[in-house]
């Protein structure tokens, strides 16, 4: 199964693996559920309250997941794509480091505000989430940094999948995001 890459239809190689999203929600639910339960034995207490709001971050982090890797296709289905890792064609790699290029280059001015408004409101809930879980992030700078590193790590992820496209346009509209849900988060949090 092939995807089209920069409007280019890209054809993976025969050592190439194909991840479905469920395969690899699958993943990071084993990897989140250990890590929480390693962090409960170390800690050597289990706070359910604690861990009901951690729910909420793994809610987050599941629906960014789904989002960053496993985009819909454009066809009339809307199914989820695949992701593609292909040890041959990793690099070159797809980053963009230079501000505003291409965040306007879309065929449709509606397929260009989806990219924007997507990119700021799928981080609102996550600069919402952070205060809400941990006092030190109870503050705007370090909110909005928490969400840019959440950012920022999955577009380092991104990196080895020759179909994703690491964007520091895409780094800066989730921080955005984070900015207006830490926002929001401190101005009900005043009443």
């Amino acid at each position: 199964m092939g995807a089209n890459i920069f409007g280019v239809d890209y054809v993976p190689h025969a050592d190439a693996v194909n991840i479905p999203f469920v395969t690899g929600l699958i993943i990071f639910t084993v990897i989140w559920f250990a890590a929480r339960a390693l962090i409960c034995f170390f800690r050597k207490k289990l706070d359910l309250k604690h861990e009901a709001k951690m729910l909420l971050m793994y809610i987050n982090l599941a629906v960014l997941f789904r989002i960053t890797f496993f985009p819909l296709h454009h066809d009339a289905a809307g199914s989820i794509q695949p992701l593609i890792f292909d040890p041959d064609d990793i690099f070159p790699l797809n980053i963009n480091f230079v501000p505003l290029q291409n965040m306007f280059d879309f065929s449709t001015t509606k397929d260009m505000l989806i990219n924007i408004i997507g990119n700021i409101t799928m981080f609102i809930p996550t600069g919402i989430i952070l205060p809400v879980i941990y006092k030190k992030l109870r503050s705007f700078p370090r909110t909005v940094l928490a969400g840019g590193l959440i950012s920022l790590c999955i577009e380092i992820l991104q990196l080895p999948f020759c179909e994703r496209t690491s964007d520091i346009n895409d780094l800066i509209l989730n921080t955005v995001g984070a900015a207006l849900g830490a926002m929001a988060y401190l101005l009900l949090h005043e009443r």
